[in-house]
């Protein structure tokens, strides 16, 4: 069964073609890998699967609805896009439990154990301002995953991490796997997709295609 179903997506941007007659199906249930150069498309196929940006033409599908139709955003999906933006001034829990407020679909004692799951227990209380890249990387991943969403939507999750941190988020996505979850994510770096994905397609100057 697909969790996303991308049937014939075209996205025009003043005189540019970015997206060029993407489909694709992604089961449910498993980790569907996208890899390409930067500028490639890559991040604006991710934001109109999350109803950031609207073909201008085709149609995406999550869960049975169409995005922008019968969903302006897709419900239950988690997603990480670009470069997370926290307060700086804020702890990276508090960051946190404001992003929950929106939605009020977690319980503090489950964003502390998010935060321990994606190891950042010991820095919970630290300023944001203080963290490495690596650590804000990790909290963008966290408040991804923290409501337990079925679909992830995760752009360049290893961005700014060193060795230990890729092994871990990739332990943590295999995981995820294991719990039924349904992701989508984006890499430069051949080794993360293969190692993780059970689909892989590539996409090069907006075209997608599997590999």
């Amino acid at each position: 069964m697909a969790a996303i179903t991308i049937e014939n997506v075209c996205l025009t941007i003043g005189k540019a073609q970015i997206l060029k007659n993407i489909s694709a199906e992604l089961e449910a249930g498993c980790i569907h890998g996208i890899i390409g150069r930067n500028g490639s498309g890559k991040t604006m196929l991710m934001k109109c699967i999350c109803g950031f940006i609207r073909p201008t033409s085709g149609r995406i599908i999550v869960h049975g609805k169409q995005v922008g139709k019968d969903v302006d955003f897709p419900p239950n999906l988690g997603l990480l896009i670009e470069t997370p933006g926290f307060i700086p001034y804020y702890s990276g829990l508090k960051n946190l439990k404001l992003l929950a407020a929106i939605n009020n679909r977690t319980t503090s004692k489950g964003i502390n154990a998010c935060m321990e799951t994606i190891g950042l227990g010991d820095a919970k209380h630290k300023r944001v301002s203080k963290y490495s890249m690596g650590m804000r990387q990790r909290l963008g991943i966290a408040q991804a995953i923290m409501e337990d969403p079925d679909i992830l939507v995760l752009d360049e999750p290893m961005n700014g991490l060193d060795e230990q941190g890729v092994s871990d988020i990739r332990e943590l996505l295999l995981d995820l796997k294991r719990q039924g979850k349904t992701i989508l994510l984006s890499s430069h770096n051949a080794e993360d997709i293969h190692f993780l994905c059970d689909t892989v397609y590539k996409m090069t100057s907006g075209v997608m295609s599997p590999l």
